[in-house]
């Protein structure tokens, strides 16, 4: 794999080293590690599915608070998402800063995010679904999320005119 730092520290957009012949290619999306030596979270615990038949799906903003935080490794196996991660670590150099990608079928790349960030994403096109991988168990009692268009974040998100998001997420709050 071909780990591409992004302009927030700790945030790394993950390429496959494709293997390929006439037939296709192999690549491995996961190895601990090769995580661990770049001093990433490198023990998941949790593989998670999701998909979203229409276009502009927005979900997020989500995290999860201490001790329950997670690291995520983030994949669009159909379709295509725009992902985004958002730096909630209060020392951060880049603390409320947003990064955002377009992770497709074709591109194969994933995100890397790592605890004490948001994260969300929204489908660019219909039939879309997603696989992530996580640190730790969801734990509902810690669940929390900011508002998508949040004006102190300012995402600029791809799809606005074909907006589907529940109600939960639109009543996240904006970030303090």
């Amino acid at each position: 794999m071909n780990f591409i730092e992004t302009e927030i520290k700790d945030l790394f957009v993950v390429e496959l080293n494709k293997i390929g012949d006439e037939r296709g290619f192999f690549a491995r999306t996961w190895c601990e590690k090769e995580f661990a030596d770049k001093n990433l979270t490198s023990r998941m615990l949790q593989a998670n599915t999701s998909y979203s038949k229409d276009k502009g799906t927005l979900r997020g903003l989500h995290y999860q608070l201490s001790p329950h935080e997670e690291a995520k490794l983030m994949r669009c196996i159909k379709g295509a998402i725009f992902d985004v991660a958002v730096d909630l670590r209060p020392d951060s150099e880049t603390y409320k800063k947003w990064f955002g990608i377009e992770l497709t079928e074709s591109n194969r790349k994933m995100l890397f995010i790592p605890e004490g960030f948001a994260h969300g994403y929204q489908t660019l096109v219909e039939n879309t679904e997603a696989f992530y991988m996580s640190s730790a168990f969801y734990a509902p009692e810690a669940e929390r999320g900011l508002r998508w268009n949040d004006p102190a974040i300012g995402i600029n998100w791809p799809v606005t005119e074909e907006l589907n998001i529940t109600e939960k997420d639109q009543s996240w709050a904006d970030i303090s």
